[in-house]
């Protein structure tokens, strides 16, 4: 089977392989998945995380999730979006680990957004993920 996504850093860009993403995903045509925008709510209804990498931890294990409910792994990731609330270079060391833990060092293509806000007030961060699904 060949390769359906590849990824470039190209030497007139920023090195973003450095950080642990691409600057560019080219997609093979294929079937596609756009995953909504993952929080820190449990399946099960327990309380929310207070802090943004526990946040993070669950972010990242219901986006798994989502892979796992449409046949994809971390590969298959095209771009990855992550909104935060109160985005600083300091909360985003603390958010790094778990977010790139995600991609089990694949390196998609990453945008980072702040926002003033998400869905419940206790909320910090959500990810959503475009995923071209395996053939």
């Amino acid at each position: 089977m060949s390769q359906s996504i590849t990824r470039l850093n190209p030497p007139a860009l920023p090195n973003a392989g450095n950080a642990g993403y691409s600057q560019i995903s080219i997609v093979a045509p294929g079937r596609m998945a756009y995953i909504s925008g993952q929080v820190a709510w449990r399946a099960d209804g327990g309380p929310t995380p207070t802090g943004l990498a526990e946040q993070m931890d669950l972010v990242s294990a219901n986006a798994r999730a989502a892979l796992e409910a449409v046949g994809a792994k971390p590969q298959d990731i095209v771009i990855a979006r992550v909104y935060m609330v109160d985005m600083t270079p300091e909360r985003m060391d603390v958010l790094m680990p778990s977010f790139l833990a995600t991609f089990d060092g694949v390196q998609p293509c990453v945008t980072g957004i702040g926002v003033a806000a998400l869905a419940a007030p206790d909320l910090q961060v959500e990810m959503e993920l475009v995923v071209r699904l395996p053939d």
